[in-house]
């Protein structure tokens, strides 16, 4: 999801190797990869990045929270430095501000500390405290309470901490497992994409809608709902404004299902694996999907959820990030031959060739299979046993705690850069018609994934 809505506008493409370092997506890969990569050094040197890699642990107590903290302050100070480092070259090299962004990402740093240590408390998961809720809800009420100042909005960057987050995340999720349970998710996806496009397309046509706004809207639905507006919007010529309105509808049914899916999923007393599936099938943008999925891992372990939480956020990959999420490209490519051959003219060029799919592509996946790729690597010769005894503690578990860093930064950002007020001048008929979308994914997406495909995700992050 875009930390801005009203940008809408699809940047022009970077030439030649200025691309691999002026697009977050590439930022991201480089990032991810960089500590994926001195993780396995550091193991294949007899150590371990799990001293930097500090998260908080399980506490009862106030005063037990504290002195956790105390004792582990150089940590968490070496990590501050750490993302700070990384994260204010990514935006130096993006042409931000230092002097406003580096401020704006110690507090951001300081409020994803208190929220993470707010859902290691031992009865959180009981109050529902799971970090993407408490995140979102804190958030929310900040910034429509509140005006926030331009130091601290230029530190938000939703989709680079997610885009890095996924990239970590390709570090816990094997190579045999994507060989495995991808093809069932792009069947899945392929289902689902068709299916929502085709019911808010033609619902939007019925109300009168422009048929831009209707292939805007229609993919936002069926595939990830900001990058995809964006991309399609500049594949068809729509206007500014019909990819604004796109936006704004995705950011609040995004928002709503955050809270939604996961209870929901947990009323129906779903096993971890198969909810992940579920929620990616029906989520509308990554970030907001990861909230859901790791707010539902939270859940394993209670009574009547099966399952472990890894699942639940490997589930929510294979089916949104490796799934729906590579329609973007095709989607661009079809709708622009479509928009040059069919629409009158779009007043700007359309590629159709490979090219154009490339462009299109969500870069940053490549990280996730790059980093799946490399600790599959060091992993060959072991047996699930001892994969789980070495390597996970030593290499996979910090760059899971990183991760779930990255993850907080967005959940916060998210919230901080929503505004109700805005999402409610969007409009009727086009909220309807991607409402519709809304009820498709949701009963279409629970069908496939606890009944069709069931066995393939109940079976995740079982040995």
């Amino acid at each position: 999801m875009s930390a801005d809505p009203a940008v809408v506008s699809a940047p022009l493409p970077a030439s030649g190797w200025r691309e691999f370092f002026a697009k977050e997506d590439w930022w991201a890969i480089w990032i991810g990869l960089a500590l994926v990569i001195a993780a396995v050094v550091a193991f294949a040197l007899g150590g371990s990045i799990k001293w930097i890699a500090v998260t908080p642990q399980k506490w009862s107590s106030v005063g037990q929270a504290l002195a956790q903290f105390g004792g582990d302050l150089p940590r968490y100070l070496a990590l501050f430095v750490l993302w700070l480092v990384l994260f204010g070259t990514v935006a130096r090299a993006l042409g931000l501000r230092l002097a406003q962004f580096l401020p704006g990402f110690a507090v951001l740093f300081v409020v994803a500390t208190l929220i993470y240590f707010v859902g290691l408390w031992e009865r959180a998961a009981y109050y529902s405290l799971e970090p993407p809720l408490v995140a979102l809800v804190v958030g929310l009420i900040v910034s429509n309470l509140f005006e926030l100042p331009d130091w601290f909005k230029s530190a938000l960057r939703v989709e680079f901490y997610i885009k890095t987050g996924i990239v970590l995340l390709g570090a816990g999720v094997p190579l045999a497992l994507i060989v495995w349970a991808g093809p069932v998710a792009i069947v899945q996806a392929a289902i689902i994409s068709l299916a929502t496009f085709g019911t808010i397309f033609f619902v939007a046509k019925r109300l009168g809608l422009d048929r831009r706004l209707a292939a805007v809207l229609g993919t936002g639905g069926a595939v990830c709902g900001v990058s995809a507006a964006i991309a399609i919007g500049g594949a068809v010529g729509a206007k500014k404004e019909q990819v604004s309105v796109t936006i704004t509808i995705v950011f609040l049914w995004a928002i709503v299902m955050i809270f939604v899916l996961p209870l929901l999923a947990k009323a129906l007393g779903l096993p971890t694996g198969v909810a992940g599936a579920w929620i990616g099938t029906s989520e509308f943008a990554d970030a907001a999907g990861f909230a859901a999925a790791q707010t539902y891992a939270g859940f394993a372990g209670q009574p009547g959820i099966a399952g472990t939480g890894d699942a639940a956020v490997q589930a929510f990959t294979l089916m949104k990030v490796v799934g729906r999420d590579l329609w973007i490209g095709v989607w661009a490519l079809v709708l622009s031959i479509v928009a040059a051959s069919r629409w009158e003219s779009t007043g700007i060029a359309t590629r159709t060739d490979s090219g154009e799919i490339w462009r299109r592509f969500p870069k940053f996946v490549l990280g996730f299979f790059a980093a799946s790729i490399i600790v599959t690597l060091v992993a060959h010769g072991l047996d699930y046993a001892a994969y789980k005894k070495t390597l996970v503690p030593e290499v996979v578990a910090p760059l899971q705690g990183l991760r779930t860093w990255a993850f907080t930064f967005c959940f916060l950002s998210i919230a901080l850069t929503t505004r109700l007020r805005d999402l409610s001048a969007a409009g009727a008929k086009p909220f309807y018609a991607f409402s519709a979308g809304v009820v498709v994914n949701l009963v279409l997406g629970y069908i496939l994934s606890t009944q069709v495909f069931a066995g393939f995700w109940q079976q995740l992050g079982q040995p």
